[in-house]
Order: C-alpha cells, then structure tokens, then sequence
C-alpha cells in the first residue's frame, strides 16, 4: 500500500489546487443573492470564469486519481489523507489570503496530521 503514498499525494495536491482555484474564480465575481433565480443569472459567469471552469477540470483530475487509489488500496488507508487536503487549505487560507485561524482549528489541523501519520504507519 505504500507505494501508492505517491498517488495518493497527488490526489490531494489536486484536490488542494482545485479548492484554490474555485475560491479564487468565486471571489472575482460580482456579488449575487443566493435564491434560485439570481444563482441561474449568474450561472453563465460562474461556469465561464477561468478560475472556476479550470478548478472545475482539476476536481475531475483529482477524481479520477482517487478512483485509481481506491482501486489499489483499502479504503481505510487512502481515505484518511484526504484530510491532509484540510491541512494545505488551512495554510493557505491563513498565509496566503489572511483568513483567521484560532487555536481550536490549529488543534484540529495537528490531530489530522497525526492521524495521517498513524495511518500512514500501518501500511
């Protein structure tokens, strides 16, 4: 199971740029109200904006690698590193777009950690 780490990481990192990219094309937008119809006016935008169409293919890159995990290892091996996808996020909000990251979400992210690690032991 282990020489499928590498794969698995890429799943991750795929699914990190994704979360990036669709953040950053939904905060280019223009503001709209959350009912139906204004979610179907600003469809168009949505779906065409770079950002969001190209974190839209990375989310399908990212997919198809983790169905090629799940086809080679257990599920209660590659699953757990799904939550190193937290971790990266949660950096990213706080250094790179100055999010605020309290102590209890600083907790969370270092027993994530940890537990991929206890995970990534058992192979």
């Amino acid at each position: 199971m282990a020489k499928f780490i590498p794969l698995i990481l890429f799943t991750i990192l795929t699914n990190f740029f994704s979360q990036i990219m669709l953040k950053k094309g939904m905060t280019v937008l223009p503001q709209f109200e959350l009912t139906p119809s204004a979610v179907m006016a600003a469809a168009f935008s949505i779906i065409f904006n770079p950002w969001v169409f190209f974190g839209l293919v990375m989310m399908v890159v990212s997919m198809g690698s983790h169905l090629l995990v799940l086809s080679k290892v257990e599920l209660s091996f590659a699953y757990p590193f799904i939550g190193l996808s937290f971790v990266l996020i949660t950096a990213w909000g706080f250094f790179v777009l100055g999010e605020s990251v309290n102590m209890v979400r600083v907790a969370g992210v270092g027993c994530i950690c940890l537990g991929v690690v206890l995970v990534a032991q058992s192979a």
